[in-house]
């Protein structure tokens, strides 16, 4: 499927509409609930707009995520700066992205929250192919 992602505003986060499409498996983890209900029960060829609130896409900011890290947690050669994005690696072994917020002399404050968190989406999606799952 094509896709993309932009704000109320018109701002487009994310697009595969002029390049490669992206393959989705309904109910693999890979899109959020609110964004497999937009595409479910979709066929070849269709193609759909829905806006969809912060609950529906990526969820409310949560302050929760917010998360200070002793700057000796990150590589001395690693160029700490606000706005920068970095893969973090669970204890668990699952990566996930932060985005550092401040960075003081001791201490890194980094958000985990998803970059979309908090804000209305324009989802945009056209179906290229439909495959049944296997059985």
């Amino acid at each position: 499927m094509h896709f993309s992602l932009a704000l109320p505003d018109g701002t487009e986060a994310v697009s595969t509409f002029g390049g490669e499409p992206e393959l989705v498996v309904v109910g693999d983890g890979s899109l959020t609930e609110g964004l497999e209900l937009a595409i479910i029960g979709l066929k070849k060829g269709d193609r759909q707009t829905l806006e969809l609130t912060p609950e529906q896409a990526f969820g409310a900011w949560d302050e929760d995520k917010l998360q200070w890290m002793s700057r000796k947690e990150f590589s001395s050669d690693l160029a700490l700066e606000p706005g920068l994005a970095i893969a973090f690696t669970t204890p668990s072994g699952d990566e996930v992205p932060g985005t550092i917020t401040e960075v003081g002399a001791e201490r890194v404050n980094v958000d985990f929250n998803h970059p979309l968190a908090g804000v209305d989406i324009v989802f945009s999606v056209e179906i290229i192919e439909v495959e049944e799952p296997a059985s």
